[in-house]
């Protein structure tokens, strides 16, 4: 079943993934929870965008897809150890890693 609540603003802070729903909750989650949001820098963090109308949040620069169905259902990344460390060496074998400083987009 989909659900109908939808996300509406999104906070990364360093420790936290905090969403703002259409029915009006909060919902929070350690960002430990996931670890490509955790290595990741502020700037990466911050440009994000809402994708399905809502239903999933983005991180096209770290490769990143959070739905609000899993948030809500308290479903940590689902992403194996071993794709999480090929990800994680290739960010630290690339001389330089892009970072953006554009802003928060809506779908």
């Amino acid at each position: 079943m989909v659900s109908a609540t939808v996300a509406e603003k999104v906070k990364v802070t360093e420790d936290t993934l905090s969403v703002d729903l259409s029915d009006g909750r909060t919902i929070s989650v350690p960002l430990a929870w996931f670890p490509r949001l955790l290595h990741s820098t502020p700037e990466e963090r911050n440009h994000w965008r809402l994708i399905g109308k809502g239903h999933g949040i983005h991180w096209k620069d770290i490769g990143e897809d959070i739905s609000v169905e899993g948030l809500l259902a308290g479903k940590p990344s689902g992403e194996s150890q071993t794709s999480f460390k090929k990800w994680l060496s290739g960010r630290a074998s690339s001389p330089t890693r892009r970072s953006s400083r554009r802003t928060k987009t809506r779908s």
